[in-house]
C-alpha cells in the first residue's frame, strides 16, 4: 500500500490562493471584454479599430494579471503581521498601510503593503518592498530602464513623445534626467565594454575554418561636442516670466576623444567595443591601457592594425601598447594634406591640380614615399606660400613613411580608411549632441556618451542591472 501524501498548511493555503486568484481573473476578463466591446458599433469593426481599442485598454488587463500574480506568489509576506527589526531582535507589529500603486510598463499594480516602524531605531520599512526589490523612486525599474534607453537615443522631449505613443504611459523629465545621471555615474570603458570572453568568442567565430588569423582594427579619433562652462549653472538674475535673453556665457567646442575596436569581415567592418569621452589625450591612453590589461583585445589570436590621423599622441600610445600592430595612416587624411599643397601650388588650374594629386596619391598608395618626396623636392614653387606648403608636406610624408603602405595593407585585408569610426562619430555623437541651441555641460555630455556607447556595445542591460544592484544595496545598508 502506497504511503499517503502529506500536505503542509502552507501548500494548502497556496493552492487555495491560486484557485481563488484564477477565478477572480476569469471574472475580470469577462468585465474587460464587455467594456472593450461596448463602444464598438454594430457594423463589424476594422482590424485597426480593434487593435486601437485593445491597445488603449491592454494595460488595465495586464496590470490586473501582474497584481494577481504578485498577490499569489508573495501571499505569505503580504499576510504576515509581525516582523523582526533588521537592526535588532525586537518583534514589531505591522501597521496597516493604504495600497500603493506602481505605474509599471504593463499597467498599474496596486498592493496593500504592511508597514513596520521601530521606535528605538527610528526607522521604518516595508517587507513587501524588500521582497519585490522595489525601487526607492516612485518610478519602477522597468520604466526607469525604458526611459533611460529612449532618452539616450533622442532628446528628452522626443523621448517623452515616443514613450507615450509606444507604451501608453507618461514619462516625466526629472526621473529620466536623474536616472540617466545615476546610471552613467562612474562608468568607465570596462563597464560599458563586452567581456573578454564575449570578444574571444566572436573572434573564434571569425577564425573558424580559416587559414589566416582574423583582422582586428583599432581606430582612434575625436568628435566635436558643443559645451557650456560651469559658470552657466545656477539661477540667473532678473524677473521671472520675461523674454529669454541670449546666454551671457560663451560656448566652446570640445573634442570627445575615444577608440573603436572592430573586426573585419570581408568588406564589412563590424564594431566590437567603443568608448568616447570629452577628456584629454592621456585619458584615452589610460582607457586603452585598461582595455589591454583586461584582455579585451586578444592580440595573439588576431592580426592587429591601427588606423589614425597624423596626431603624434595617437601613435605614441599605440606604439607603447601594441608594438607589433600594423600602423596605417588614414588615406583621406593623407589626401587632405596633398590637396592642400596642390591648391597652393597650382592655384585656379584645377585640371593640373587634380592630375598632380592623383599621381601623388598613386605613389603613396603603392608605398613609393621616397619617390613622392623626390618629386616634391624637384617641384618649383609658384610663390613663398606654396614653398612653405610643399616644405610642410615633405616633412609630413617623411615622418609618416612607415604608415604609408596602403597597397600592402589592402593585400593583407587591412582597411586604409577610418570610415567605421567616422560613421560612429556621426551616429553616436553628432546626431545626439549637435542640435539647435544645445550646449552641454561636460559632465552631462560624458554621461550621455557613456549611455550611448553602452547601447552600441550591447551592454546596456548589464549596466542597468549594476545600477539596480547598487541602488538596492545602498537602500539596505543605510544606517538607522
Amino acid at each position: 500500500m502506497a504511503p499517503a501524501a502529506v500536505l503542509s498548511v502552507e501548500e494548502t493555503r497556496q493552492t487555495f490562493a491560486k484557485t481563488r486568484a484564477r477565478h477572480h481573473l476569469h471574472a475580470d476578463v469577462d468585465v474587460w471584454l464587455d467594456t472593450l466591446e461596448a463602444p464598438m458599433s454594430d457594423d463589424p469593426p476594422s482590424l485597426e479599430e480593434v487593435t486601437q481599442a485593445v491597445f488603449a485598454m491592454r494595460q488595465e488587463w495586464t496590470g490586473k494579471i501582474t497584481e494577481s500574480l504578485v498577490a499569489q506568489r508573495h501571499a505569505q509576506v503580504l499576510q504576515q503581521r509581525t516582523w523582526a527589526c533588521p537592526h535588532g531582535q525586537r518583534l514589531l507589529a505591522a501597521r496597516p498601510a493604504p495600497p500603493r500603486t506602481g505605474h509599471t510598463m504593463v499597467g498599474e499594480v496596486s498592493l496593500a503593503r504592511p508597514y513596520v516602524y521601530c521606535m528605538p531605531c527610528q526607522q521604518g520599512f516595508s517587507p513587501v518592498d524588500e521582497a519585490l526589490q522595489r525601487s526607492e523612486r516612485r518610478t519602477p525599474w522597468d520604466r526607469q530602464q525604458a526611459g533611460a534607453r529612449v532618452a539616450a537615443a533622442v532628446p528628452f522631449e522626443t523621448a517623452q513623445e515616443l514613450f507615450a505613443a509606444l507604451t501608453g504611459r507618461s514619462l516625466s523629465d526629472p526621473p529620466v534626467h536623474a536616472v540617466a545621471g545615476e546610471l552613467s555615474h562612474e562608468l568607465g570603458v570596462l563597464e560599458v565594454s563586452p567581456t573578454a570572453a564575449e570578444i574571444a568568442h566572436r573572434v573564434a567565430e571569425m577564425a573558424a575554418g580559416k587559414t589566416w588569423r582574423p583582422v582586428l582594427v583599432l581606430a582612434i579619433d575625436g568628435a566635436l561636442v558643443p559645451t557650456r562652462p560651469e559658470q552657466a549653472k545656477g539661477p540667473v538674475a532678473g524677473r521671472r516670466h520675461t523674454r529669454a535673453r541670449r546666454a551671457s556665457w560663451p560656448g566652446e567646442w570640445q573634442e570627445a576623444k575615444g577608440l573603436r575596436v572592430s573586426r573585419v569581415e570581408r568588406e564589412r567592418i563590424v564594431p566590437l567595443l567603443s568608448w568616447y569621452q570629452v577628456h584629454q589625450e592621456e585619458d584615452v591612453g589610460a582607457a586603452l591601457r585598461r582595455v589591454q590589461e583586461a584582455g579585451l583585445i586578444p592580440a595573439a589570436q588576431v592580426r592587429m592594425c591601427v588606423l589614425g590621423d597624423g596626431a603624434k599622441w595617437i601613435w605614441h600610445q599605440v606604439s607603447a601598447l601594441f608594438p607589433t600592430a600594423v600602423q596605417i595612416l588614414d588615406y583621406d587624411h593623407g589626401r587632405e594634406h596633398v590637396h592642400q599643397g596642390a591648391s597652393r601650388q597650382f592655384g585656379e588650374d584645377t585640371g593640373q591640380e587634380q592630375e598632380w594629386v592623383e599621381a601623388m596619391m598613386a605613389r603613396l598608395f603603392w608605398g613609393y614615399v621616397p619617390w613622392a618626396i623626390e618629386g616634391l623636392e624637384a617641384l618649383q614653387p609658384r610663390d613663398a606660400q606654396a614653398a612653405e606648403e610643399i616644405r610642410q608636406l615633405i616633412g609630413f610624408l617623411r615622418n609618416r613613411e612607415r604608415r604609408l603602405h596602403d597597397r600592402t595593407a589592402r593585400k593583407g585585408g587591412d582597411p586604409i580608411g577610418r570610415g567605421g569610426i567616422e560613421a560612429a562619430n556621426k551616429c553616436m555623437s553628432h546626431v545626439r549632441f549637435k542640435r539647435s541651441g544645445a550646449w552641454w555641460y561636460v559632465e552631462k555630455a560624458n554621461h550621455m556618451l557613456a549611455l550611448r556607447w553602452a547601447k552600441d556595445n550591447g551592454t546596456f542591460e548589464r549596466v542597468f542591472e549594476a545600477y539596480k544592484r547598487r541602488a538596492l544595496h545602498r537602500h539596505r545598508s543605510d544606517p538607522p
